[in-house]
Order: structure tokens, then C-alpha cells, then sequence
């Protein structure tokens, strides 16, 4: 069976989020995006794993549904599906290594709630995981990832958002330059890393180090309206046990669903408060230091990948998974329309568009053009066309400021 992934999101605990993340608006909002199967996130936090049991009930596969009491009738016909929950959390180690300070982040994915509380009782011994749906811990990535295997053996871990400069393994801030620099002895058990938002597959197959692990990509969403923005596309049993296979060995693993990883909010190099944007031959040339300030620019994505990199741009290994880059249906209605993507004008008409097309995912993958025009709004075929060919203009993101697009 072919179906959407969406493993790495939030809770309304999660600093930074909406309030209006619950078990019941996920469930809609993965049917209104396409996703079959989507993360529950910070299933650490006491308050969230507790509605978490109330709300969820098992399938027997490792996988959850939302009890019927608490499921609604106001999602279109059209993009009415099922939606399975897999347990999952992201949480942050902070600590010192090899002299310099770590800050990692983790997503880590378990089949059963029993699991969970074994899990979340052995760290809230380790520090606070009430404050935060994504907990700060002053713990070793490699000690987590022990307890990780040593709690739930089926359990999978998987570094986040593996670029992102300031918390992640390969973080220009506070990164390593190998996985083996940090797991060390424990490396075996990566089987896969999440490529964030403001890189693609292909920046990562430039680096030979990587080409034995399976490239996920998740929205990280931190409101419902995100969900899917990246997502990954499997072809397989709907279990856990055969989702982390496909992960293991690849296969039944299709490929992911891209943002453009120019519109990350970290992929060049620069300072968001004086403006400054460079890319990484601009930053060379000055040093590393803003033009502006004369403080050190903070480095992205595609700078740290061009530092690690011992490929060219354009390789691509032999048995790489496709990817489609894609850019969100509001923010597309917003280039047709107008107005910003939250403006009510671009609310209705998305909303009509997935009652008369489907689910979103369908739209901009899979659904042909011609009935695209059908749907009466001027542009957008010729939009949709666009994105899916790649052929858009986009300011890259830098220091914090997500990269503008153009598609006209």
C-alpha cells in the first residue's frame, strides 16, 4: 500500500506552538493534507501522553486511531481517510563533548504505550520533562540513544533535522562532522537521519558518508495547518514493524516530500537582524564576518553541506529514492490571489479546492492538470505546473528568516 508519512511533529506543549493541537485536529488535518500516518510528537510531556491514552486506542500493530467519540463529520468527503498515529517525541541533549558544547536534537518513534512510560520515567529522572513538549536534557545523544534501544529494542531513533545550525548532529554551531563522532559505538543503530527543511536529498548525496542511510524528511509542524509540508512516502504494510523496516533497509521506502530547502530558514549563510544574506562563496570572501555588524554570520545548511561534501553537486547514487519538491497549496493561492496565505480570501477558496479536488498532497502530486484547471481558478494549473518542474525563483532563508518565493 502506498501511503504519506508524517513522523516528526508537536503538541501544543511544545514551546512555540499552537494551542489548537489535539489528538482530534491532527486527525483532521492529516486527512485534509493526505498523510495515512502521522507522529503524535512529545510523547514525554506527562500532560500530552496522558490525553495521548485517553484519546488514541491501539490497532494491534504497533500503530493507533482516534477513538470514534472523538472523531468529527467535518472533513470533506473527498479527503476522508484513515489515520493511524505512531507514538513519537523529539527531545534535546545539550552537553559537552570532545570540548566543545552539543546541542542535538532526536526523534525517537516506539510501538506501544507500556514502552513510552518505561521510556519517559527513566528521563524524567534525568531532568525536567514537564516544562517542555520537547524536553531539554544535559544527556549524551549517544546515551540516549542506549536508553532509546536498551527501553524498546523495536523502538527507531533517528537524528533531527540533521543540518539545522544551531541543534543537530551535523550543525555548524554545535554539530560533529561524522555520525561516528557522536554515536561512536552506537552508530549501527542510525539507520536513518531527517534532512530538515532547508536541505533536500540531493544535497545530502553529496556526501559519501550518508549513502547507507535512508533520507526521511518530516514538517517538524508546530501548528496542524503544517503538517505534511515534508513528509515521506512508503509503500508497505500499515505496522510499525513494517514501517521500520522500510526505514532499515529501504526497502518499501519510496522517497520524501520536499519543502524547496531554499525556503528553509536556514539554508545560506547570514545575520537576520542586520539583513544580511550571503551565500557560502560570499561568506568565504568576507571571512565569515558580517558586512554590517562585524560579528560572525550565523552558517547554514547548504554552506556546512559544501563543507562535508566529497561529491559534486550533481551526483546522485545508484539506488537513490526520487523527491518531490513541492511548495504549500496556501501559499501557492496566496501568489494567485493576493492576499497573505491567512487571509480569509485564501482560506475559502483552499477549502473549496479540497472538497472538489481531494486532499492536498493529491492535488500537487498526483492529480492531472487538466482536472486542476477544472477547479475554475485562473493560474493555478499553470502554478501547480510550475512547482512540480521546479521551475520557481526563490530568495534562499537564512539566520532564523524563511526564503521568499516566486512562482510567477
Amino acid at each position: 500500500m502506498r501511503y504519506f508519512a508524517d513522523l516528526h511533529i508537536h503538541s501544543r506543549y511544545s514551546r512555540a506552538t499552537s494551542r489548537d493541537i489535539a489528538p482530534q485536529t491532527i486527525w483532521k488535518w492529516a486527512q485534509l493534507k493526505g498523510i495515512t500516518v502521522i507522529g503524535t510528537g512529545d510523547f514525554t510531556h506527562p500532560e500530552w501522553f496522558k490525553e495521548l491514552t485517553t484519546k488514541l486506542e491501539p490497532v494491534g500493530n504497533g500503530l493507533f486511531t482516534l477513538r470514534e467519540e472523538y472523531q468529527s463529520d467535518d472533513v470533506p468527503i473527498s479527503c476522508r481517510s484513515s489515520v493511524y498515529f505512531v507514538l513519537s517525541t523529539e527531545i534535546s541533549s545539550i552537553y559537552k563533548k570532545n570540548g566543545k558544547t552539543r546541542k542535538v536534537h532526536s526523534v525517537v518513534l516506539m510501538p506501544d504505550f507500556e514502552s513510552v512510560l518505561r521510556f519517559n520515567a527513566i528521563l524524567s529522572r534525568i531532568g525536567n520533562v514537564s516544562s517542555d513538549g520537547r524536553p531539554i536534557l544535559g544527556l549524551d545523544a549517544k546515551e540516549l540513544l542506549k536508553i532509546v534501544t536498551d527501553t524498546c529494542p523495536e523502538a527507531l531513533y533517528i537524528p533531527a533535522h540533521a543540518w539545522t545550525p544551531h541543534f543537530s548532529v551535523f550543525g555548524a554551531e554545535s554539530g560533529f562532522d561524522s555520525l561516528e563522532e557522536c554515536y561512536e559505538e552506537m552508530t549501527s543503530f542510525i539507520y536513518a537521519i531527517e534532512t530538515g527543511l532547508s536541505s533536500n536529498p540531493a544535497m545530502n548525496w553529496r556526501w559519501s558518508a550518508l549513502d547507507g542511510l535512508t533520507l526521511l524528511s518530516n514538517s517538524d509542524a508546530h501548528s496542524v495547518s503544517r503538517i505534511g509540508r515534508e513528509a515521506n512516502i512508503f509503500d508497505a504494510e500499515l505496522s510499525f514493524a513494517a514501517l521500520t523496516v522500510a526505514v532499515k533497509t529501504k526497502k518499501g521506502f519510496l522517497g520524501t516530500v520536499e519543502f524547496y530547502p531554499e525556503e528553509g530558514k536556514y539554508h545560506f549563510n547570514g545575520h537576520r537582524a542586520c539583513k544580511v544574506n550571503l551565500s557560502p562563496e560570499e561568506t568565504l570572501k568576507h571571512n565569515y564576518i558580517c558586512p554590517v555588524c562585524n560579528k560572525r554570520v550565523t552558517i547554514g545548511v547548504m554552506h556546512r553541506v559544501k563543507k562535508l561534501a566529497d561529491r559534486q553537486d550533481d551526483f546522485r547514487p545508484e539506488h537513490a529514492r526520487p523527491f518531490y519538491s513541492l511548495i504549500p497549496l496556501t501559499e501557492i493561492l496566496s501568489k494567485i490571489l493576493g492576499p497573505s496565505e491567512a487571509s480569509k480570501k485564501v482560506d475559502v477558496v483552499y477549502k473549496r479546492l479540497l472538497q472538489e479536488l481531494g486532499n492536498e498532497l493529491g492535488i500537487l502530486i498526483d492529480l492531472p492538470l487538466d482536472i486542476v484547471e477544472e477547479a475554475g481558478l485562473p493560474l493555478l494549473k499553470e502554478a501547480i505546473s510550475r512547482v512540480r518542474s521546479g521551475n520557481v525563483s526563490i530568495i534562499p532563508g537564512y539566520d532564523g528568516e524563511y526564503g521568499k518565493v516566486e512562482i510567477f
